[in-house]
């Protein structure tokens, strides 16, 4: 074996930026050659390289094995780009620089191990940057990754970073506050797990961090190669930048799993694909906001909360995009907010996926940008706050705008538009609460002129494969009625039902309760104007049997409106509104204010039963029962 003496790597851990490019040692001949900047390692043989090394040619043929001492990490750069270093295996969190003969400004960096602890493994973190409360960390930076621009220990200025190996980290803010101006950064290649960011461009971490990123260009391709990742408490800060990610190509002998440990793509069983998400953000209490920019992702999503607890993400004049055939605009989950004012959503499957997050779509208001600003630290000059300008949030879904698989909030204001071609809101099965206040002029426009659809939860879920938690679920449409649940009340609102609360809006859809398990929908409508179908409902797949090959008909149903089982439907007309119906509808309570009104569509009379006797809609009374609602 041919070591490089360890002496030179501990005198460059703290010496300056110069000093860690060490010229070439020489080799033993019997084990290795380093001749003229060359070193040569053969088949069978391994290289201990100690300290940093510039050469002219490396080559490793196929079994030779060249590494750093335990202790510290080793990363190839050819020209100032990291390559080589591919993943030891299909979910392993080691890498290995691969066979091969490397030619150019070649620098091998041995820089101190960073390694990161998450679900039960350690990932070797390597990147060009490392930062901490003290500035840059020469020792655990890979500096000849870092090419061009200004470099100190507040800020980097006009760098540029490259990679096409595996699993590279750009910058690493581990402390302190800093400030990334300008940085180019683009990585090719399969990044390895973005519930820790390890092959991340961009990534924030720490109770103390503040990490501002002004005018960054981000193009990353590459599987689970995140740009952005917000983790452990820290604030993270993007503006002025332009983010984007697309897929990369997965092992061939990958099994998609919801294993955060493992996981590389998108579940399939919330009807998206796709393998790399823009940005994460990860921990308790972390914050990520994006001001003047734009996100996209080729699929999966662009803005996620995953893995955490109450954190905040926002999002002021942002493009939040999908490139590809599938994919989210954000997803809320563990006690999340989300905050969208002015932005534009153009998505291919859903807005939003809620799974236990308050999610706000509203204006860029003067008002509400200074709010953010106070509230979450963002650092906005007064000068930056008056360029903003005042934007409404549009939202152009392909498919779904909001889509729930576990409980949380919308809320809609300001001059909103939702535009979908698909129903607005998709709740499958759980405690959902909804605001729209359309005195703004927030508008919902279904393509399919379906406002509110709720169904059964048809996500199947992962199971147990051979000890390995894999996404290989099937759904199965249920068959036969339900039986009747005697002690759910189909005419009150319970703290698990799905509420929306509609205030100055003009409405065109309809709305369908198809739960077949205890869950009423329960709809408030104040000085509003809804025209269409309100009633439970039994909704049908196309397809009976949904695998992973028939991902995209998950929430595809249609509806037959009948009688409520265990799925009421609760109407309350509050002060100036009027139902006009299109179709007959089944509730099981109507509730009307003195000069609330329901009418036929096109002036034709409209009658209705309560328990199967006829019965006058009069304005200021209330039903309950099995109401049925006809038009003429």
């Amino acid at each position: 074996m041919t070591q490089i003496s360890r002496r030179s790597v501990l005198v460059a851990g703290s010496a300056t930026a110069g000093a860690l490019l060490l010229n070439p040692v020489t080799a033993s001949a019997s084990t290795g050659a380093a001749t003229g900047g060359e070193i040569s390692v053969a088949a069978g043989e391994t290289l201990v390289v100690s300290r940093t090394t510039r050469l002219d040619r490396l080559t490793i043929a196929s079994g030779g094995t060249i590494s750093a001492p335990d202790g510290y990490s080793l990363t190839l750069t050819v020209n100032g780009v990291e390559t080589g270093q591919l993943l030891t295996a299909t979910g392993a969190a080691s890498t290995q620089i691969a066979p091969g003969t490397y030619r150019g400004d070649i620098c091998l960096t041995v820089a101190v191990a960073h390694p990161v602890a998450f679900g039960g493994l350690s990932f070797p973190f390597r990147q060009a940057l490392y930062v901490d409360a003290t500035g840059v960390v020469k020792a655990n930076s890979v500096l000849a990754g870092v090419l061009g621009g200004r470099l100190t220990d507040a800020f980097a200025r006009d760098i540029r970073l490259s990679s096409n190996g595996e699993a590279f980290n750009g910058v690493y803010v581990g402390g302190g506050s800093y400030t990334l101006q300008s940085p180019r950064i683009a990585f090719e290649g399969n990044g390895r797990c973005d519930f820790v960011g390890y092959g991340a461009a961009v990534v924030g971490t720490g109770t103390s961090t503040t990490l501002v990123v002004d005018g960054a260009t981000i193009s990353n391709q590459g599987a689970v190669r995140t740009a952005v990742i917000a983790d452990g408490g820290s604030n993270v800060i993007v503006k002025n930048s332009t983010i984007e990610v697309k897929n990369g190509v997965l092992p061939s002998d990958y099994r998609s799993t919801v294993n955060t440990t493992y996981m590389e793509d998108a579940p399939w069983m919330l009807s998206i694909s796709g393998n790399v998400r823009a940005t994460n953000l990860l921990g308790t209490k972390s914050k990520a906001s994006y001001i003047n920019s734009s996100i996209t992702s080729e699929g999966w999503g662009a803005l996620s909360t995953d893995n955490g607890s109450h954190c905040t993400l926002s999002a002021v004049n942002c493009l939040v995009a999908n490139s590809g055939d599938s994919g989210y605009g954000s997803y809320a989950i563990g006690n999340a907010t989300e905050n969208f004012l002015g932005c534009r959503f153009d998505v291919a499957t859903y807005a939003t996926i809620n799974r236990g997050g308050a999610v706000h779509y509203a204006d860029s208001t003067r008002a509400a940008v200074a709010k953010l600003n106070t509230d979450l630290g963002l650092g906005l000059s007064a000068r930056e706050l008056a360029d903003i300008p005042v934007r409404a949030t549009v939202v152009n879904s392909r498919r779904f705008g909001v889509m729930w698989h576990g409980a949380g909030s919308v809320d809609v204001s300001g001059g909103t538009i939702l535009n979908s071609r698909e129903s607005t809101f998709l709740d499958k099965g759980q405690q959902v609460a909804i605001t729209v206040d359309g005195s703004g002029g927030a508008r919902l426009n279904p393509g399919n002129g379906i406002i509110m659809q709720v169904i059964e939860n048809d996500d199947p879920g992962p199971v147990m494969v051979d000890g390995v938690l894999l996404n290989a679920g099937v759904y199965t449409e249920p068959t036969g009625d339900p039986a009747r649940d005697s002690g759910f009340d189909v005419t009150e609102v319970h703290s698990g039902d799905a509420t929306a609360a509609f205030t100055d809006i003009r409405l065109q859809g309809d709305f369908y309760n198809a739960m077949r398990g205890g869950l009423n929908l329960a709809l408030t409508f104040t000085r509003s104007r809804i025209e269409g179908v309100i009633s439970a409902s039994t909704s049908k797949h196309a397809v009976t049997t949904i695998t992973s090959a028939q991902w995209r008909q998950l929430g595809e149903v249609t509806n037959t409106p009948s009688a409520a089982v265990n799925n009421g439907v609760i109407v309350e007309l509050d002060s100036g509104s009027r139902w006009t119906v299109t179709g007959t509808s089944y509730l099981t309570k109507l509730v009307l204010a003195a000069d609330a009104a329901v009418t036929g569509a096109h002036g034709r009379t409209v009658s209705m039963t309560v328990d199967g006797t006829a019965t006058a809609i009069k304005a200021g009374s209330s039903y309950s029962g099995a109401i049925v609602i006809t038009v003429a």
